[in-house]
């Protein structure tokens, strides 16, 4: 096994971490330590990774976009988060824009180093807490897509787009509007949705299953 993982992440210390931690585990090899995801594209051309490991808040374009971008590019590469946050709608947002596996940032560095592998092997390692928070959620009863909030065909399509991770300017690819087109139906979901921001949004569609992704 000689598996290359890139890290991405805005903490100077972690990085540092994460450096000593992967650059001094036997048949890991460090691809490359990334501040932002700007480049993340052109990076992993470069750095040829088996796995990014990701964090979620970063400016610019976070990680759950990033995760998007990198298995629309790199469907191969496995994208292993490794964040602060353990809230259902930052889970689900991750898993739908294609992560394979979460870890939350408390996680011990063994249990890092075992994650990195079992994710190059098929499977989707998670912290304990994650995983039982996507087990009661796909335990839970689901119902067929519903359109109780009265969404148009388009509204629907740009709230797919968001579950799936899509940042404004993907959107306007994936459904051939404009920018200001995307901002009036987002405000007009969260209107009709009664939520104030993007997380909770997500989190409705995916919990009230009002997608078909």
């Amino acid at each position: 096994m000689n598996l290359r993982v890139a890290v991405y992440d805005d903490s100077d210390a972690l990085r540092e971490s994460l450096e000593f931690l992967i650059g001094s585990a036997p048949g890991i090899t460090l691809a490359g330590l990334y501040a932002g995801c700007e480049n993340i594209i052109s990076d992993l051309a470069e750095n040829n990774a088996d796995v990014v490991l990701m964090d979620i808040d970063m400016p610019g374009i976070n990680g759950i976009q990033a995760t998007a971008l990198v298995k629309s590019h790199y469907p191969d590469v496995n994208v292993l988060i490794l964040t602060a946050f353990d809230d259902s709608a930052k889970i689900f947002e991750a898993l739908h824009s294609g992560a394979t596996g979460y870890l939350l940032k408390k996680t011990p560095p063994a249990k890092i180093l075992e994650a990195i592998a079992e994710i190059s092997n098929g499977g989707a390692p998670m912290t304990a807490n994650i995983a039982r928070k996507v087990l009661d959620f796909f335990s839970t009863k689901k119902t067929e897509p519903a359109n109780s909030y009265d969404l148009s065909s388009r509204e629907k399509e740009v709230l797919s787009c968001l579950v799936k991770g899509e940042s404004y300017k993907m959107i306007t690819v994936s459904c051939a509007i404009s920018i200001g087109t995307v901002c009036t139906h987002i405000s007009n979901i969260y209107k009709k949705l009664h939520v104030n921001s993007k997380s909770e949004a997500v989190a409705k569609a995916i919990m009230e299953n009002l997608t078909d992704h």
